[in-house]
């Protein structure tokens, strides 16, 4: 019988199917992994935005968590929207009760479109329970500064940024440098070493989910057994070639072409 590595998404839904779960799931069908994924809410959005959110209840989150791992224990799980505080305390909980591995969060605080997602009080939650619970974290520039304190326009503040959470928590850290603007380089810094991803800016405003990809593909990194700094590297690569690649649907701005290997 076949083996296959198997990855959780906990995330919320996007019915337009680029950001979320549904690029989760894409993500880890393109690593040829098994995807199994947890909704923490309902969106009502597409590549223009969000329109309205039902969130899930924490019980019913709790439950499902239960539920997947009596039965299909995941090699890594991503964490992506989480709503509120409560859901935040829930996952926890879990993942701890669990004895879960390979953890990869992905602090979502607002979306591509610019929609807040979450409130200080659920930041503060995510920050004092579940980065303890990880292996790296994957904010953005604003969520960096959101989370450390740090106001980040440059790679020194990058830098500095990045040592105060690890200073304050063993794991790793991958801030994204999107938002700068001379460069797009990205910052991993584990166990006391920056290691600088340099990135040449890619033409293309269609980049819907490139957050959840990018933390899901480094999630299918660490399922497959790889060192943190190549599961970021082929993440990287990955996340490249999908906007690279040139989609482009939606009157807003669009999903990346997460199947972009096969086509």
């Amino acid at each position: 019988m076949k083996d296959i590595r198997k990855v959780l998404t906990i995330a919320g839904s996007d019915p337009s199917g680029g950001a979320g779960i549904q690029a989760d799931i894409k993500t880890i069908t393109a690593h040829k992994m098994y995807a199994m994924n947890i909704s923490t809410a309902l969106t009502v959005q597409n590549t223009t935005g969000i329109r309205d959110t039902f969130v899930i209840p924490p019980d019913f989150i709790a439950e499902q968590l239960d539920a997947i791992y009596d039965d299909i224990r995941p090699d890594a799980v991503k964490i992506g929207m989480v709503a509120n505080d409560a859901i935040v305390h829930t996952i926890a909980e879990k993942l701890r009760e669990k004895d879960a591995k390979n953890i990869v969060l992905d602090p979502v605080i607002a979306s591509t479109s610019g929609c807040d997602l979450i409130t200080s009080d659920t930041l503060f939650a995510m920050v004092d329970e579940l980065l303890p619970l990880v292996d790296i974290v994957t904010p953005n520039l604003p969520e960096a500064a959101a989370i450390t304190g740090v106001a980040i326009t440059d790679e020194d503040s990058m830098l500095k940024a990045a040592k105060v959470l690890t200073e304050r928590f063993p794991i790793a850290v991958l801030i994204k440098g999107g938002h700068l603007v001379e460069s797009a380089d990205d910052l991993l810094y584990a166990d006391g070493k920056a290691r600088w991803y340099k990135q040449t800016r890619i033409d293309n405003e269609n980049t819907h989910g490139t957050g959840c990809a990018l933390s899901t593909a480094i999630a299918c990194g660490l399922a497959a057994g790889k060192p943190l700094t190549i599961a970021v590297e082929d993440a990287k690569a990955y996340i490249t070639g999908a906007i690279r690649a040139g989609l482009n649907i939606g009157k807003g701005r669009g999903p990346l072409l997460h199947m972009w290997e096969y086509m």
